[in-house]
């Protein structure tokens, strides 16, 4: 294997959209910063099983839905 080739794998405090801190590893940034999340699992209707809606002002998901609407989306 070559030497250097992988990125420095350090830890991290991520701090979560209802202010909860986790310790995480991470090639971001370095030891010891923190990261703000905007969108976590707690928020995101992808994982928490699609309560909150997608505000969009005709933007693409509205360009989406209307191109093919046909297709009973």
């Amino acid at each position: 294997m070559k030497a250097d080739t992988h990125p420095d794998y350090h830890i991290i405090d991520v701090k979560m959209t209802d202010g909860t801190m986790l310790k995480m590893k991470s090639t971001w940034g370095a030891e010891g910063d923190q990261l703000s999340l905007d969108i976590d699992p707690s928020v995101h209707p992808a994982w928490n099983g699609g309560s909150t809606r997608l505000m969009d002002q005709g933007g693409r998901v509205s360009k989406f839905k209307n191109k093919y609407s046909g297709l009973g989306f």
